[in-house]
């Protein structure tokens, strides 16, 4: 059963308007990364300490930060009151990610703890084990090498699918689908930055799969393509182009709003832990969608037409 039935939409014929609006996108996204010095990095890639700590009520982030103006810890004081602290899934729970600070000691994290914990003492569980969700620590070394090792993965995924779309289908397919799957990463990247998100390792795992799941959806445009070359040859290109992803529509709309219904559900509903990879997949499965039939489409048919004819 067809979800959508017979269509006839010219997407061709949309390319120049798809093109300007992706172009804009970008650009703010460039723009705002431009503005902020790049992307909002996790102390999973520039180091430090993230804390999560949980009280018996509602706490104001005010205080919280006011505290945190003066730590003393082993005779050395630190002014933490401009990292970021934020809510935690709820409004009792609070988590604080802490930069890499020099000469920190080594019990620096459960000292910053001890402090909170000795500030409020009528809002904190009887217990200081009960007071502690989350302590998570990464040297600036090995955030380092976390970032260098991600934009390798990054880069190593998107060489491998142009050499597999090069040996599957023609070269110009390959361009395509590479230039849908790095627009998909940019865009996200840009709203990210817009939006003021961190990218994290978990993120990093969302861009890996958004380029798998966009370039599923390519890859089947590109078949039905190379299959109705071969019938429709008194059509031109654009013509055929046009006539493959309007045979696919039905498919590509069921899977996109499948797979953006489970990703809104764990955005909804996973928890903070997930939070950021469910928002970088609700971005992903409606850029992918798009980038399919908007950008890996119309550049193989603008490649195409520059193709001189044998």
């Amino acid at each position: 059963m067809r979800l959508i039935k017979e269509t006839h939409i010219k997407f061709m014929d949309q390319r120049r308007f798809a093109f300007v609006l992706s172009a804009v996108v970008i650009l703010a996204g460039i723009g705002s990364l431009v503005f902020q010095g790049g992307p909002k990095l996790s102390i999973d890639f520039k180091g430090g300490t993230m804390i999560a700590v949980t009280f018996n009520e509602e706490v104001d982030i005010t205080q919280v930060r006011t505290s945190l103006s003066l730590v003393n810890v082993e005779g050395q004081t630190f002014d933490l009151s401009k990292e970021e602290i934020k809510s935690f899934g709820d409004p009792s729970n609070i988590s604080i990610r802490i930069s890499h600070q020099e000469d920190e000691p080594d019990n620096f994290a459960q000292s910053v703890i001890n402090h909170i914990y000795k500030t409020f003492p009528e809002l904190v569980p009887p217990e200081p084990k009960d007071f502690i969700l989350i302590i998570e620590k990464v040297g600036p070394k090995i955030g380092s090498e976390l970032r260098g090792k991600a934009i390798m993965a990054v880069i190593s995924a998107l060489a491998l699918i142009l050499l597999y779309i090069s040996i599957r289908f023609e070269f110009r397919f390959a361009l395509g689908a590479i230039a849908a799957l790095v627009h998909d990463i940019v865009v996200t990247v840009g709203i990210f930055s817009i939006l003021g998100y961190e990218i994290s390792l978990s993120i990093i795992a969302a861009f890996l799969t958004i380029v798998g799941y966009s370039l599923n959806d390519t890859i089947v445009i590109f078949d039905r393509i190379r299959e109705n070359v071969k019938k429709r040859q008194r059509e031109s290109y654009a013509e055929t182009v046009d006539h493959s992803i309007n045979e696919s529509l039905s498919r590509t709309v069921i899977t996109s709003l499948t797979s953006f219904l489970v990703v809104l559900i764990l955005w909804l509903f996973g928890g903070e832990v997930i939070h950021g990879f469910a928002f970088a997949m609700i971005i992903g499965v409606v850029v992918g969608t798009y980038s399919s039939i908007y950008v890996a489409s119309p550049i193989v048919v603008q490649l195409h037409a520059s193709t001189p004819t044998k």
